[in-house]
């Protein structure tokens, strides 16, 4: 008569209680699933500022006019002016806006120091452009601002952004190896969990499976302990993962145009995460129990096949 028929419920034939204990194999899993949790903020993050800072720096231009208060081409207006209004009515161009003095003197503080606004030489005045379209061709706004105002300069942030993209995708490419190797060392820990309490319990094993217990029974006892434990220690890495992924995501706030840190309640807290974060948080048990499930089976399954 098979065992299954005979095994009252909640009895355990196996000594999987025993044999897989429900403190240290947990534990390995929950820090699994915390290092898992980084990973995941690191990806999701990364994106979420890669595409703030590219759709800030893309649609904006920087426009240098030298001499900018000598007459321009026409002769009616400064190069100053006669560069602003041609941007201004261009299609394409949302805004622009020439910095005044004190505004330079700012940005050149930080390398020239407080005395900045008072050097003597010749400084370009600069015009802040702001597009309604990153795919705008720059090509012939450039021409034609030289023929107005010859020696300007366009500055369409192109360099950085190219670099920027590929620095993104080198961060996420990390973060998807990290994500790899977690799962692979989640797996190996398991693994060994499982041929330990396979070990332990041969003697037992033998017995039950010489009364009739199939490898599928007895692979998927060992599967179903193992999914429970590794679900369990995921769900408290993650849960231990979010007080620091919010702390992450607060101090990143200011760098994803959130005009600085979230704010003190606890739906700012929240909401300071980026939204696929909290798809994916969800996630790591229902993935941890997956990999214990298959490795489990899988390992008692092979451990069966040598058994005289």
């Amino acid at each position: 008569m098979p065992v299954t028929s005979l095994r009252p419920s909640g009895f355990d034939e196996l000594g999987l209680r025993r044999a897989m204990s429900d403190r240290m194999l947990p534990l390995l899993v929950a820090a699994m699933a915390f290092l898992a949790a980084m990973a995941l903020a690191g990806w999701f993050g990364t994106a979420s500022l890669s595409r703030h800072w590219q759709q800030g720096v893309g649609a904006s231009l920087t426009v240098q006019v030298p001499q900018a208060n000598d007459p321009s081409a026409r002769g009616d207006q400064t190069r100053l002016a006669a560069v602003v209004a041609m941007l201004t009515g261009t299609p394409g161009v949302a805004s622009a806006h020439a910095l005044s003095d004190q505004e330079l003197a700012d940005l050149l503080k930080p390398w020239l120091g407080q005395g900045a606004d008072r050097l003597a030489i010749p400084i370009p005045a600069v015009i802040a452009v702001r597009l309604t379209d990153t795919a705008t061709d720059l090509g012939p706004l450039s021409r034609r601002l030289d023929q107005a105002a010859p020696g300007t300069l366009v500055e369409d942030h192109g360099v950085w952004i190219r670099r920027l993209a590929v620095l993104a995708r080198s961060l996420q490419a990390c973060a998807g190896l990290a994500l790899l190797l977690v799962a692979a060392v989640a797996a190996a820990v398991i693994a060994v969990a499982t041929r330990a309490g396979l070990s332990t319990r041969r003697e037992a094993i033998e017995i039950v499976h010489g009364l009739g217990a199939t490898d599928s029974y007895i692979a998927g006892r060992f599967a179903a302990r193992a999914t429970l434990l590794a679900a369990v220690g995921a769900a408290g890495g993650a849960v231990a993962a979010l007080p620091v992924l919010l702390a992450l995501a607060r101090m990143a706030a200011p760098f994803a145009g959130q005009g600085g840190v979230a704010g003190d309640t606890i739906q700012d807290a929240l909401g300071a995460l980026p939204p696929p974060l909290w798809f994916a948080l969800p996630c790591l048990p229902v993935s941890a129990a997956a990999i214990g499930f298959a490795t489990a089976h899988g390992a008692v399954r092979r451990w069966l096949r040598r058994l005289p």
